[in-house]
């Protein structure tokens, strides 16, 4: 049985859970709906489609036009589908994806540092959505309040 404390929130660790994968779903999601909206709008002085469409180019990926759709609808879609819990496990599992190839083609050759434009970044938000993808979303989302994911309650 789990330590509790006659005081606060750890009275009912169960509940604590709940609200985690809450603010895990939000967090993940907003970050990625950012980095998606930097990508296809220039929004948050992001580089906009055709700079992305460059840069994604000179990394040899063929052709640069669809990969560099994919990940920006990856990260801008999947970021929202994740912030309201719909589809959370499948858009967890594309953004993993798009972690890993992160990883691969931009911040393997940096190392692990993240100051050094390492993978350690890519890592933990691949941890995070790791998480969702084991736990499936929180009570709080559309998955859950539709029953294409069963409550945890």
């Amino acid at each position: 049985m789990p330590a509790t404390h006659e005081y606060g929130m750890l009275r009912q660790p169960e509940r604590l859970s709940l609200w985690i994968l809450l603010l895990l779903q939000l967090c993940l999601g907003l970050l990625f709906t950012a980095h998606g909206a930097q990508k296809l709008f220039g929004a948050f002085n992001g580089p906009g489609m055709p700079a992305f469409i460059g840069s994604i180019g000179k990394l040899g990926l063929k052709p640069p036009v669809v990969w560099a759709w994919v990940v920006a609808l990856v990260e801008f879609g999947g970021g929202l589908f994740i912030v309201f819990g719909f589809l959370t496990r499948l858009a967890a599992v594309l953004i993993i994806v798009d972690m890993l190839g992160a990883i691969v083609l931009v911040n393997w050759k940096n190392g692990f540092f993240w100051t050094k434009g390492g993978m350690e970044f890519p890592l933990t938000l691949i941890v995070i959505a790791l998480v969702l993808v084991i736990s499936g979303p929180s009570p709080f989302s559309i998955d859950r309040g539709t029953g294409i994911e069963r409550s945890t309650t």
